[in-house]
């Protein structure tokens, strides 16, 4: 501006000039005068920049709950979790998983520890300790450790998974469990939260069915009936979590659901998602475009019987009958390997003997279990969803022996998600309605011929998304993450899902967060080792914590939550020298 404050400049030519200026160079443009700073605060303006440095398609509209294009920028450059704050060595081996309370206020932990440091505690001290254990935290401005459960009595090798339940005064952590001849099984235990008592155990069959809550005092587990070399039968229980000191005369344990399982495929990953809160997401995401998409949703309720039933037992025995002849007298084309026979005879006995899903009435408050299982191979290549009624989630009425009248004792599913690779980790929306899927792609066109040697998979993660309630596929994969395990020995990434973001664990030695609107990566949270476990805090998603095979856990926290932190305080003036100024 010249000395009369009349601008040298027109509006149009600054706009043009800040085009070609960076965000920062932008902003530190906007304190030269009063014009500058308000080109530089411009919504066209921030709208190009936003585009340009987060490489946004520009197909992708602003946030819907975003003011302005300033504000959308500034939100993802400061309230991203990118800056590390602290980190937790006490666990001395890999550390597997993590999990946050409901309320905010305390994680637990679970890892590969082998010793055991439990020094006597005094105020304000931590306790230390390293086991196969279960360690909870407490979530302050500095976290310190509250408790370790040390599970190495009960005969487990490591604990792997936890989760609080709704009121966050119980703990369900479960583990591997070294039986008899060193045979690994699972087992989960349940911790008391008020005295950090162990209440109950179960055993849970494989171990990575993890378990899960599905209301505040029962949680479900599994178990698996070997039924030929590659055909298997996984039943999911219903547990009452106080089991050990309940009445003899009450019900503590259910069947929930008996699944049969082909070419070595076994129930895994359970979790729960509560339909009721899928009409008021905290973020509606578009649908992906059918014509780009794959179709990898089956529905398998459908109203069709024919379809969801199957033939009549009787048909189902003339058409197994039927197909031995054919294999008997070798009249069977192609010709059938062992397996291959096995699988068929296993399906043309299910046709019969599968009980089709039930209807919920209307307005009934039910739920989703979704697990991972598959088909073709032993590695899990699909998500299974079966709905669970009202009348189902308790441990009331009849338990063993149930059903053991009819001829249907497999249930059929809801919903089957083929991913087409290996999944390797699942997590929940916060509002239940979107699922987030971790998978490692199968080559295009992959033919599994043998159930025992699955397909080679990428070293590329794709980050999928489902919508629960429309059951479709949304947007397109986030990708950044790798992974470089074999196939044959292919472990779980864990991911977690906040309002806004989502993160996950690799196998590159970084966390990776992405924006869940624009599907942008925002951050890379570097570790030593593989990142195994991701968490956000329920309360303030701008807290994450991420767990290693470094044995360490790291707290990452915001730009602008640092700043606040970080933030001089004034002194508070006590009485005496207020009234002491007052009388000068």
């Amino acid at each position: 501006m010249d000395e009369g404050g009349t601008p040298l400049l027109p509006d149009s030519l600054v706009y043009q000039i800040f085009l070609s200026l960076g965000p920062a160079d932008v902003l530190a443009a906007g304190l030269v005068c009063r014009q500058w700073q308000a080109v530089s605060r411009d919504e066209f303006l921030w709208r190009e920049q936003f585009y340009r440095y987060y490489q946004v398609a520009r197909d992708v509209p602003r946030h819907p709950a975003a003011m302005s294009w300033y504000e959308e920028f500034q939100r993802l450059y400061d309230t991203v979790p990118c800056v590390e704050v602290q980190t937790l060595r006490e666990h001395t081996d890999q550390v597997l998983h993590l999990s946050f309370s409901h309320s905010g206020y305390q994680f637990a932990s679970c890892s590969k520890d082998c010793t055991v440091k439990a020094p006597a505690p005094r105020p304000g001290q931590a306790i230390t300790t390293a086991a196969p254990a279960e360690q909870i935290w407490s979530n302050d401005l500095t976290i310190s450790l509250l408790h370790s459960a040390d599970m190495r009595p009960y005969n487990w090798s490591y604990t792997q998974f936890s989760q609080f339940n709704k009121d966050d005064s119980l703990l369900l952590a479960s583990g591997v469990f070294l039986g008899p001849h060193n045979s690994s099984s699972g087992e989960i235990a349940v911790i008391s939260l008020d005295s950090f008592a162990l209440l109950s155990r179960v055993r849970n069959k494989p171990y990575d069915v993890f378990g899960c809550w599905l209301t505040e005092t029962s949680l479900i587990s599994g178990n698996l009936h070997r039924i030929g070399d590659i055909t298997s039968c996984s039943v999911l229980w219903l547990n009452n979590a106080f089991q050990d000191v309940e009445s003899e005369n009450v019900n503590v344990v259910k069947r929930l659901f008996k699944i049969q399982n082909l070419n070595a495929s076994t129930v895994r990953t359970v979790m729960v998602a509560d339909c009721s809160r899928f009409d008021s997401p905290d973020l509606l995401l578009e649908a992906g475009d059918p014509a780009t998409s794959p179709c990898r949703i089956f529905d398998l309720g459908s109203d069709n019987e024919e379809v969801v039933a199957g033939p009549a037992p009787a048909h189902a025995k003339e058409g197994l009958r039927h197909f031995l002849d054919r294999v008997l007298e070798g009249r069977a084309q192609p010709q059938l390997s062992e397996r291959m026979l096995e699988t068929k005879v296993a399906e043309l006995l299910a046709q019969g003997h599968t009980k089709p899903p039930e209807r919920s009435a209307t307005g009934a408050k039910s739920k989703y279990l979704i697990f991972t299982t598959g088909c073709l191979t032993y590695s899990p290549h699909q998500i299974g969803i079966k709905q669970i009624l009202p009348h189902q989630m308790t441990t009331a009425g009849p338990v063993l022996g149930e059903g053991r009248g009819s001829d249907a004792f497999f249930d059929a599913l809801d919903h089957v998600i083929d991913i087409h690779g290996h999944i390797i980790g699942m997590g929940l929306s916060p509002d239940n309605r979107y699922l987030y899927v971790n998978s490692r792609a199968w080559p295009n066109g992959a033919v599994v011929a043998d159930p025992m040697q699955p397909p080679p998979i990428a070293e590329e993660i794709d980050l999928l998304v489902f919508d629960l309630k429309t059951m479709r596929e949304v947007r397109r994969a986030l990708r950044a993450h790798r992974a470089y395990t074999p196939n044959d020995e292919c472990f779980f990434i864990f991911l977690d899902v906040s309002r806004d973001f989502v993160a996950s664990g690799a196998e590159d030695r970084h966390g990776y967060i992405w924006d869940r609107h624009y599907n942008i990566c925002l951050a890379r949270l570097r570790h030593e080792d593989v990142v195994n476990s991701v968490v956000f805090s329920p309360q303030e998603q701008e807290l994450l914590l991420t767990a290693s095979d470094d044995a360490t856990i790291k707290a990452w926290r915001s730009p602008r939550t640092m700043r606040v932190l970080q933030a001089p305080r004034p002194r508070p003036r006590t009485f005496f020298s207020w009234l002491a100024s007052q009388r000068r």
